[in-house]
């Protein structure tokens, strides 16, 4: 977290920070000045003291002129200490006036004028609010050349204590998959290593799974086939976060394991042809699994291959070709036949040979992977393999990457 600010960079960073306030929120009387001085605000007609205070937005003008909102007090009467729940209404009033607004050496104090209640909000917590929105994670991007150094922790590491557990996750969430040294070769014991995580997630295959080719299930997974790389639960109005796979045995030949960064892949079609970024951006596509008797599951509604983020990046891929039923004539103004060809493009980059990890997995090294990023596929195989694995939710995942790799206290500051 960064160190706390200062209230002149706290002013001198107001200017590009800083929003317009709605003409519904109310606003500290005047500007502060340069200092943050203390004043008396204008006296106004008292409201009943039993209405609660903060119950709207604060506003504070700042010396650029641009007004920042405080959206509310955290004190124990108006945020539950337990829950860190609101413990307010905050649209039943409409008029709160600052009696006084006083600059303290770590933060911003508000007395208000209805019931002398008093606010403070610390500078770091100002600051940071200033441009609440979620930090870009920092992505590493792969291609093959991730084979000469694949991320990896021991098993021992992360079933001994938090600390592996956060390297983990730290690092499959820079690099999107993680394989894990050293486990022991039992279905019991990989559930054991996925729960380190959080509880894995049942679908209609069930919850932790351990299965062979034999097409217990109807989905071509449960073959020897080769499967090109895609995601999980294209069909999920939520998508699976995680998928790990851990190779108990295998009596035959074939069976590479192929991991493409999705991510990355994306990026470069984000360059190479912006109108069919635009494409797989846009255009809902039919999603569904209905090969098992009693189940059909799509979406609630049809969601695009890309899911973008606020600048425009991939947030989250769905794409499995096998799991799409057909293609719309007309979406959105984007003709059937342009969103095939942006789909060949796509395609085209995903199976490039300069983006393909292929690796062969073996008995007591699992491998977990991004599911919302990563796509996953399989060579051909002969002979009996037994595989085991399960998925876990994407919240889950990423609270456990932040609690496991910062201070709630940090954590905190960031969402509250």
């Amino acid at each position: 977290m960064p160190p706390t600010p200062s209230a002149a960079l706290l002013r001198h960073s107001a200017t590009a920070l800083l929003r317009r306030r709605p003409q519904h929120a109310f606003r500290l009387p005047r500007a502060l000045t340069s200092a943050f001085h203390t004043f008396p605000a204008p006296r106004l007609p008292v409201v009943p003291a039993a209405q609660k205070q903060l119950q709207r937005p604060i506003v504070v003008n700042l010396p650029s002129g641009e007004e920042k909102e405080l959206d509310h007090c955290h004190c124990a009467e108006c945020v539950n200490q337990d829950t860190l729940q609101r413990s307010f209404d905050s649209f039943t009033n409409t008029d709160k006036t600052p009696q006084n607004v006083t600059s303290k050496e770590d933060g911003l104090e508000v007395i208000w004028q209805e019931t002398g209640h008093k606010s403070f909000f610390p500078w770091e917590w100002l600051a940071t609010n200033m441009q609440k929105k979620p930090s870009a994670p920092k992505y590493a991007f792969w291609g093959a050349e991730i084979a000469d150094s694949p991320p990896a922790v021991h098993y021992d590491e992360i079933m001994a204590s938090d600390a592996g557990v956060g390297k983990w996750t730290a690092k499959i969430r820079e690099h999107g998959f993680c394989f894990v040294d050293g486990c022991p070769v039992s279905p019991e014991k990989t559930e054991e290593l996925l729960n380190r995580i959080a509880f894995i997630r049942e679908t209609h295959y069930g919850a932790f799974y351990d299965f062979t080719s034999d097409l217990t299930m109807k989905d071509t997974a449960y073959t020897t086939l080769a499967l090109p790389a895609h995601t999980d639960t294209t069909y999920f109005t939520d998508p699976s976060g995680l998928q790990l796979f851990h190779l108990l045995s295998h009596v035959g030949t074939g069976g590479a394991s192929l991991l493409v960064d999705g991510f990355a892949c994306a990026s470069q079609l984000r360059t190479q042809d912006p109108r069919a970024y635009d494409i797989l951006s846009r255009v809902p596509v039919p999603w569904h699994a209905s090969g098992n008797e009693g189940v059909v599951i799509t979406p609630a509604a049809w969601v695009p291959v890309f899911t973008l983020d606020a600048e425009g990046g991939v947030r989250q891929l769905r794409w499995n070709n096998d799991d799409r039923a057909s293609m719309p004539m007309d979406s959105g103004g984007v003709e059937y036949e342009e969103w095939f060809e942006a789909a060949r493009v796509w395609n085209g980059i995903i199976t490039d040979r300069k983006n393909e990890y292929w690796e062969q997995l073996v008995p007591g090294r699992p491998v977990i992977f991004d599911n919302w990023r990563v796509m996953h596929a399989r060579s051909a195989f002969e002979g009996k393999r037994r595989m085991c694995g399960g998925y876990i939710n994407r919240d889950d995942f990423i609270s456990r990457y932040w609690n496991t790799n910062f201070s709630r206290e940090e954590v905190l500051k960031r969402i509250i």
